[in-house]
């Protein structure tokens, strides 16, 4: 080997996951649906190595498949990680393909890791004092740098030699196995040392040095005057076992028996068929172009080409200066910097994540990406500092947080609004939320907490709660975690929001359509979404507990039959004991299975059988009730809050993909309406003495969606004059006249109707007819002859999101839809059904939402306390209201909701007045 030239070794693993992470926000998807950005990113790096290092020696490693020495020391070594995405998956084997087909050296040795080939073959270069270049992301790596090692991040053109990794860690080389040590990796499960962050971890390592030198030296720690020290002694002790197997865990082993020589480790031609196999597969197509050509050929083709519209630039990493401020003129500082921002993101740090129970114990700002600050005022522990009080803090925060001119952005910033409201501060001027800019943007790409977002959109992997806090019943509340750790996770917490509101926004700012669903549906529903929330509603215990009472007696007399029946007791609850007892004992049809083989007593399964046999249906009125009994009878009573006396549910908007709303604690989504014990539960939700609770729902709002949407005359002639639309349809459908319609008829056309939004076959209409699939076939046939709109409807949005990727609502809410071209048959049908209905229930949604908005904003200049919106629920929209005014306002509210819309059809609203819920629905 030349000396000259660098060894070049590339850490394969570490640049897969990232060449997923930077694509992943784009969603690159080939024209048959396999996700291809990793394949896209990987092929543009390695060509620009080559094209760099056209003369080195070069290895290529990756980590093979299996357990390693790690995990026989350590079994718990990367427990926590996350399995690899399955878009991810798909496409190692194409990476490895094409890296070979590069002509690059491909190294993959069983039972170490990718960094160990590396730091062998490192080692071996030193030895013959070859220069060595490590192209890596990964921190790990800095153990390796020498005079002779560099780290070089291709991906953000970053070197990193021996002052480098003291710039960027503290320490030497020589002590970042230490530093790993001490502190623990969250990434790879590395347990470290409890309570030693990255400041008390430089603080030893500084004035020590090593893990072996503060072991012999442990009476010299007292005089670093870290906080604790003087504990740390008896705490290293104790854990001293537990560092040392972390040390060991750390070091990246150098010593692995390789096949291969250091001068093996040579570019070879490039394969190309091979190679245009996998760009071929993948459709990159300028890359088949250049290949084709004969450009790339050599690996010296113009690496510097203008970039496809496709592919991602990774972000770059961005200093920090975080802060943690416990003078009162470092935030008399901060105030004026925030009030001359034109934008500033903000954040609580509460005890609790419950928004009635919470209080502030800090706030955090950023005012630019990478400067951000924490302002600690509760935090409790023993030893904590003095901080600013809580009254000095909120005293001066309140003006600046309540005025509408200073423009605020955050992540959740409904919550936050809701716990400062415990505080006295009404928090105004939310100008963008970032969970609800990744909700519009793309409801079905990823989680939209932040740091899924973190690391979809910005590459960086955030400080977790439970990395700071712990985990189980002895997580820590935030004002119990020490200020070394709190303070970065706060400010992080800013920063982050802020950055990643640029990249959203920015996203969002391209697509008109989705940016007005944002700024006219989605933002301004959050605070009419706070309201309701904290008013909460009153709920009636007494009737609960009869009701419980009285499930808890049918339990017992549903189980004493199933045993009967059975013939033998065993557990109603246990999936085991009742698969022996249906399948093997007496002998019911196995219809599905489970993932391991055995049969499913799913509920779907236990219903199907149910209408034959007598079991099952026993099974699946005890699941029912005992549900009925532990989500709401049992659990309701006890939700209610003292300061209230009321119940107060939690509203997600970035939760369903069409964009509907849902509940939690208590989720009231979900309360039956059809049976009889749904409906006394709904008996308990009662009004405040003097008011009458009211219940406004849109009458079949999907249906007049789908007349819309179709634009069918006959369904726009049924709605516009007012007709039973069901009763129309099985006129239309069974060829008789209206008055001549059946309750039968009627039932039927109301199933093909509904169906048909959801996508439903022939053979599930014929199911929930009770009938043959022949004749189900025949209903629908007969409905498309005389509704022709719908069925062009059905097959336009078919097509529209087979060549567009996702179907939109009337007002431009867009759902992705990345199985519409997969190569798996029901995966791509549950596609195209989801394409059909997500329109309709999509744009019901945007409709309830608008509703929303316009009734609240005429609610809030309202002087008196006449009117409360107390719940959402699916298309119904619940009050309470006084009873002299009663007429007046069911009138209003009627009138707004069906002005929300604007269809070819009327939207019709209906209002029921009672004294609980169920008499008013």
């Amino acid at each position: 080997m030349a000396s000259s030239n660098p060894l070049i070794l590339v850490d394969g693993s570490s640049y897969l996951y990232r060449a997923f992470f930077a694509s992943q926000q784009a969603d690159l998807r080939t024209s048959t649906g396999l996700p291809s950005g990793a394949v896209r990113v990987m092929a543009n790096m390695m060509r620009s190595l080559r094209k760099q290092y056209p003369d080195s020696h070069v290895a290529v490693v990756f980590d093979a498949k299996g357990k390693t020495f790690r995990d026989d020391i350590y079994p718990e070594y990367k427990a926590t990680r996350a399995s690899m995405p399955d878009d991810l998956r798909s496409q190692v084997a194409p990476i490895h393909q094409m890296i070979k087909a590069m002509g690059f050296p491909f190294l993959m040795v069983e039972g170490v890791e990718a960094d160990d080939v590396i730091g062998t073959l490192a080692r071996q270069a030193t030895e013959k004092k070859l220069p060595v270049l490590i192209s890596t992301g990964d921190k790990d790596m800095a153990q390796l740098v020498s005079d002779h090692v560099t780290l070089i991040d291709t991906m953000k053109d970053v070197t990193t030699d021996r002052e480098g990794v003291i710039e960027k860690f503290g320490v030497p080389p020589e002590l970042i196995i230490d530093y790993l040590a001490l502190m623990g990796d969250k990434v790879d499960n590395i347990p470290g040392m409890t309570g030693v962050g990255e400041k008390t971890a430089l603080a030893l390592l500084q004035g020590i040095g090593s893990i072996d030198q503060i072991a012999a030296n442990l009476d010299k720690v007292a005089a670093l005057g870290f906080r604790g020290s003087k504990a740390f002694a008896d705490k290293f002790r104790e854990q001293e076992e537990q560092v040392r197997l972390s040390y060991l865990l750390a070091t990246i082993k150098t010593d692995v028996e390789l096949e291969q020589e250091l001068e093996q480790l040579q570019l070879g031609p490039i394969d190309k068929e091979s190679l245009l196999a996998v760009y071929r597969e993948y459709e990159l197509r300028n890359l088949i172009k250049e290949l084709e050509s004969g450009e790339g050929a050599s690996g010296e083709g113009n690496a510097s080409q203008e970039a496809s519209a496709e592919e991602v630039t990774p972000v770059a990493t961005i200093e920090t200066d975080y802060r943690c401020i416990l003078e009162e003129a470092e935030l008399d500082d901060w105030l004026t910097q925030l009030k001359a921002a034109p934008l500033f993101a903000f954040d609580t740090e509460t005890t609790s994540l419950d928004y009635m129970e919470a209080r502030v114990v800090g706030v955090s700002f950023a005012i630019e990406p990478g400067k951000a600050a924490y302002v600690p005022f509760g935090h409790d522990y023993l030893g904590a500092p003095t901080q600013l009080s809580e009254a000095q803090v909120l005293g001066k925060l309140k003006p600046l947080l309540e005025d509408p001119a200073h423009l605020k952005v955050g992540q959740n910033l409904k919550y936050d609004r809701n716990v400062l409201q415990n505080h006295g501060i009404d928090l105004q001027g939310i100008a963008f939320d970032t969970m609800l800019e990744s909700y519009v943007l793309n409801s079905t790409a990823s989680r939209h907490d932040m740091d899924s977002l973190a690391s979809k959109y910005l590459g960086v992997e955030t400080i977790s709660f439970e990395e700071i806090a712990g985990k189980g019943a002895k997580q820590l509340t935030f004002n119990q975690i020490e200020l070394e750790q709190a303070a970065p996770y706060a400010a992080e917490d800013a920063d982050i929001t802020l950055r990643l509101h640029q990249t959203l926004w920015g996203n969002l700012s391209k697509l008109p359509e989705l940016a007005r669903v944002f700024t006219e549906i989605e933002l301004p529903l959050l605070p009419v979404l706070a309201r309701m929330e904290l008013m909460g509603t009153t709920i009636e215990p007494k009737l609960l507990h009869q009701q419980s009472q009285e499930i808890e007696v049918r339990l017992g007399e549903l189980e004493r039959q199933a045993h009967e029946l059975a013939g033998q007791e065993f557990n109603l609850s246990s999936p085991k004991q009742l698969g022996e007892i249906l399948f093997v004992k007496l002998g019911l049809p196995i219809l599905k299975k489970t993932p391991k083989g055995a049969a499913s007593t799913a509920e779907e399964v236990l219903a199907e059988l149910a209408e034959t046999y007598e079991l099952p249906r026993l099974l699946m009125e005890h699941r029912g009730l005992a549900k009925l009994k532990s989500t709401y009878t049992d659990k309701l009573p006890l939700m209610i809050k003292p300061q209230t006396g009321r119940v107060h549910t939690s509203y997600h908007q970035a939760v369903a993909a069409t964009g509907r709303l849902s509940s939690t604690d208590p989720n009231l989504q979900n309360i039956p309406v059809r049976n009889e014990q749904g409906r006394r539960i709904r008996q308990a939700f009662i009004p405040s003495a003097g008011y009458k609770l009211v219940a406004a729902d849109y009458s079949q709002i999907e249906l007049r969606i789908m007349a819309h949407l179709s634009g069918d005359k006959g369904l726009l002639t049924a709605f516009a004059e007012g007709k039973d639309i069901h009763k129309a349809t099985a006129a239309e459908v069974f060829g008789v006249a209206l008055d001549a319609v059946t309750t039968d008829m009627r039932r039927s056309a109301k199933a093909i109707n509904f169906g048909l939004i959801y996508g439903m076959s022939a053979f599930g209409l014929a199911k929930q007819l009770g009938i043959g699939r022949a004749e189900a076939q025949k209903y629908m046939d007969l409905y498309f002859e005389r509704y022709p709109g719908v069925l062009d409807y059905m097959e336009r949005t078919r097509q529209q999101a087979e060549a567009q990727g996702y179907v939109e609502t009337l007002f431009g809410r867009r759902l992705y839809l990345p199985d519409i071209k997969s190569r798996n048959a029901g995966l791509r049908k549950g596609a195209e059904r989801a394409a059909i209905n997500a329109p309709m229930q999509g744009t019901a949604a945007d409709i309830i939402k608008r509703a929303m908005i316009g009734v609240d904003g005429w609610i809030q200049g309202i002087t008196d306390d006449s009117i409360h919106m107390l719940m959402q629920v699916h298309d119904e929209l619940v009050f309470e209201i006084r009873e002299e005014k009663l007429e007046e306002y069911v009138a209003i509210i009627k009138e707004k909701m069906s002005a929300a819309a604007e269809l070819h059809v009327p939207l019709e609203v209906e209002a029921g007045v009672g004294d609980n819920w169920d008499q008013a629905h």
